[in-house]
């Protein structure tokens, strides 16, 4: 006899399914770029319509994400209790609940924002959903690597959604989220590669150990704390946002040079730190530059 929670899967499951953590990330960036593209007071009810969207389509993207993966979910530790791999959701309500999400998060941006927003969005659905989890994770080691445009897409989508463009500023914004990507996703990748070989997926640390996967994470940090200070050079933030990313990135490459001179014993416990300040980081990171353009708003 079928379970009552296969049958009637609860909110939690659905909410869990869309990987509301992520999504979150994903909209406050996508808030910070509409924020920077500055935008009349009046546009706002219209805007926050337009992240709901955007937040629609990332959670559409998510579940597709485990659907597709259910398999690999199943024989890792970190993933092994979804709901899809613990048959709480079963797959068509899986399938339908990402079409139904992100079919209605389109459809939020094409009448809120703009066709741009709306094509944008979709095709980084597809990026992440279909170029990287079925075609480039199974393949290659550069997964992330190519695979990490589609993550960075969303200050660009909440730029769009304001500008109906993509100024240089916004591809400064992608740039970031882009370079920071792969160090974040290593440090994972590097305390939970037992997990990926069992699932036979071909990350940095299975494919090339330990050792180059650190050094690899401490040389995109040095590029990343390069590329964090572009809104500055460019002006599109002041010496607040300035000063806060001087300090995130000198804490950033801290982390990452004691990671690449940890020894295999220390080396998961730095890799674990790595990548929980590495969530941190980007956080603080736009909520300086939020908190920059503020800032320049009450003194003008």
């Amino acid at each position: 006899m079928l379970s009552r929670s296969l049958i009637f899967p609860s909110f939690a499951d659905f909410w869990q399914l869309g990987k509301p953590r992520v999504v979150a990330l994903i909209v406050f960036c996508a808030a910070v770029g509409c924020l920077l593209a500055a935008p009349a007071a009046a546009d706002w009810p219209r805007l926050l319509l337009a992240l709901s969207g955007i937040g629609f389509v990332a959670m559409g993207a998510a579940a597709a994400n485990c659907l597709f993966e259910r398999d690999r979910d199943a024989v890792m530790r970190r993933t092994a209790a979804r709901p899809l791999v613990r048959g709480r959701i079963g797959h068509v309500e899986a399938a339908g609940y990402a079409v139904a999400l992100t079919v209605a998060g389109l459809w939020l941006l094409l009448l809120f924002a703009n066709a741009l927003t709306t094509a944008l969005t979709l095709a980084t659905f597809f990026g992440y959903a279909v170029v990287y989890t079925r075609w480039l994770k199974p393949a290659t080691p550069q997964n992330i690597v190519i695979g990490g445009a589609a993550g960075a897409m969303p200050p660009v989508l909440g730029w769009a959604a304001v500008s109906g463009t993509i100024p240089a500023e916004a591809a400064v914004l992608f740039l970031i989220i882009y370079t920071w990507t792969p160090p974040h996703f290593w440090a994972l990748a590097l305390y939970r590669r037992d997990d990926y070989a069992r699932a036979g997926l071909p990350m940095l640390p299975v494919t090339h150990g330990p050792a180059f996967t650190r050094l690899a994470i401490l040389l995109y940090a040095l590029m990343l704390a390069a590329v964090a200070l572009l809104p500055f050079a460019i002006r599109l933030s002041g010496w607040f946002y300035l000063a806060a990313a001087l300090w995130l990135n000198a804490s950033f490459i801290r982390r990452t040079w004691r990671l690449y001179r940890s020894d295999e014993a220390e080396s998961d416990a730095q890799a674990r730190g790595l990548f929980r300040f590495s969530i941190a980081y980007l956080s603080w990171l736009f909520g300086a530059l939020l908190a920059d353009r503020l800032l320049q708003w009450l003194t003008a």
